[in-house]
């Protein structure tokens, strides 16, 4: 998770999944998840926060408070820039993946 970690200080430097995770009450694993769908949301069409629930199964209230830990909206359109860069250059690609499978990503609770 420190590449996470990494790209997350470069946003809000309070910011870690960790942290975040114990604050929504989350495992970390769902935490990083979350950000990574939220990170993919913020540039699809439609509503991030609902966008991120239906691919990673967490409730919108969750997905809005880590929102709100990230900065914003603002915050996360910097951080959707920094996580799709690093995507398109795979290695965050493989993470969003190991993700997605882990939590079974697309399906809706």
């Amino acid at each position: 998770m420190s590449l996470l970690d990494g790209i997350l200080s470069q946003v809000n430097s309070n910011a870690d999944v960790q942290n975040l995770a114990a604050k929504v009450g989350i495992t970390p694993e769902q935490a990083e998840s979350a950000i990574m769908a939220l990170a993919q949301s913020h540039t699809a069409p439609g509503d991030t926060v609902e966008g991120a629930a239906a691919s990673t199964g967490l409730g919108s209230d969750v997905l809005s408070q880590i929102v709100g830990h990230i900065g914003g909206e603002g915050s996360l359109g910097q951080f959707a820039t920094l996580i799709n860069g690093a995507e398109n250059s795979g290695i965050l690609g493989q993470l969003g993946g190991l993700a997605s499978s882990l939590f079974g990503g697309g399906n809706k609770a």
